[in-house]
């Protein structure tokens, strides 16, 4: 099975488990790391996760993947939290941003750079706008190729 397919898969698996739990998906990976794969799945929850929610979260998911098997080759789980740098995959994610320090990339440069790290001041109409300093960008929601939360200093 291809990576994609694992990764639409086990969303599919686990997404109504984690919802009625109270938990949100995040993102799920299957990546190749030297000569070991990991399915690694991260999950947030207001207020945050602590390891007793990962560790039943991982329960949960050992048993469902051991009844479907949708991998073929042997993996490492791991069930973490996205961390205060916290992926903003969907637009959803990013509308719950707005007010929060960000780091955005896009695919190609907007008035020059690639790069924007900011405050998001607002999110409508598939436009990001993201204050640096004393300046504002307007990024176009489809010209993002990766978006999180940021810590700035």
């Amino acid at each position: 099975m291809s990576t994609p397919k694992i990764k639409t898969t086990v969303e599919e698996m686990i997404e109504p488990y984690l919802t009625e739990q109270g938990f949100e998906l995040v993102d799920v990976e299957y990546v190749k790391e030297g000569g070991s794969y990991f399915l690694r799945v991260y999950v947030d929850k207001e207020g945050g996760i602590d390891i007793d929610d990962c560790g039943q979260i991982s329960e949960y998911m050992s048993q469902k993947l051991d009844e479907n098997d949708p991998i073929e080759e042997a993996y490492f789980l791991e069930v973490s939290s996205p961390g205060a740098e916290r992926p903003l995959k969907k637009a959803e994610d990013v509308l719950k941003a707005v007010g929060k320090d960000v780091f955005v990339t896009t695919y190609e440069p907007i008035n020059g750079s690639k790069e924007f790290e900011g405050k998001l001041l607002s999110f409508e109409n598939g436009e990001l706008v993201i204050a640096f300093g004393k300046k504002q960008a307007a990024v176009p929601y489809d010209k993002v190729a990766s978006a999180r939360l940021a810590i700035i200093f």
